[in-house]
């Protein structure tokens, strides 16, 4: 069984930029050291605060050996460290779930009413 975990982060609205190199290093980082990173989600619009990260592992068991290859990696040991240093990150909260909605059936594809001009397309 797959479990999914969604990390909340409140972050410093004038971290964006921090938080989005931090996000690109998790980026490469987490996929190499064992996690189906599905990504993450920077404040766009609405909140200035509010982010989100979420990937996939195996089990808890498998997050566990994940987390100790994470702490040894260069790149996760400096993003960390990074973190810490520039304090963009002001409240982390992570949350285990499991999908219990499949198997999804196919997503259907419809076409929105478009107004075509002559010479243009929709």
């Amino acid at each position: 069984m797959t479990i999914t975990c969604f990390i909340r982060y409140e972050i410093d609205p004038f971290g964006k930029a921090a938080f989005e190199q931090y996000a690109r290093v998790w980026g490469q980082a987490i996929p190499r050291c064992g996690a189906d990173l599905i990504g993450y989600y920077a404040p766009h619009e609405g909140s200035a605060t509010t982010a989100y990260a979420v990937y996939n592992i195996e089990s808890l068991a498998a997050y566990e050996a994940y987390r100790a290859r994470l702490a040894a990696d260069p790149a996760g040991k400096a993003n960390y460290e990074f973190a810490r240093r520039e304090k963009f990150i002001l409240k982390e909260d992570r949350v285990f779930l499991k999908l219990v909605s499949g198997p999804h059936g196919p997503r259907q594809v419809f076409r929105t009413d478009v107004t075509v001009r002559e010479g243009m397309e929709a």
